[in-house]
């Protein structure tokens, strides 16, 4: 506060930790991943009121990590749903008998709820990104393969 004058009469500042601070929010940016003008924009879009309890940056950061963990456990569950209920019509006449390719099979999370869902072991095999790409390549070399079979 200043009095009449502009001359400074008292201040308070924080000075045991940095909650309260913009360092705190330099940390909370950090472990979204965010910029600060990132995180700043973001802030407009918000939906639902979600209070952080820690004050504390290094528990807050700990609460953070967590909403963020539940948000991706959220996406994975949902995924998986809409992946499991076309998985569950194709293998009706064998269930339990699943594979899995494609990138997505690489994500841990999404395998562990697609296996709940299913009620089944997924069948993944360890370069499953590169499935689509070696299909195609077998089936171009077989068609480039008859192709040259029928001109001799």
């Amino acid at each position: 506060s200043i009095d009449g004058q502009g001359a400074v009469k008292n201040f308070l500042m924080n000075d045991k930790c940095a909650a309260g601070t913009g360092r705190f929010l330099e940390m909370m940016a950090k472990t979204l991943g965010l910029s600060l003008e990132e995180m700043s924009v973001k802030g407009l879009e918000w939906k639902h009121n979600i209070v952080i309890s820690s004050m504390c940056t290094v528990f807050a950061e700990s609460e953070v990590v967590s909403l963020v963990a539940d948000i991706i456990h959220g996406l994975n569950v949902s995924v998986a749903s809409k992946v499991g209920a076309l998985a569950a019509r194709l293998g009706k006449d064998h269930p339990g008998e699943y594979m899995m390719t494609g990138g997505v099979a690489k994500n841990q999370g999404i395998i562990q709820a697609l296996e709940e869902k299913l009620g089944a072991k997924l069948y993944i095999c360890d370069e499953a990104q590169l499935c689509g790409a070696l299909g195609a390549a077998l089936f171009a070399y077989e068609k480039c393969k008859g192709s040259a079979e029928e001109t001799r």
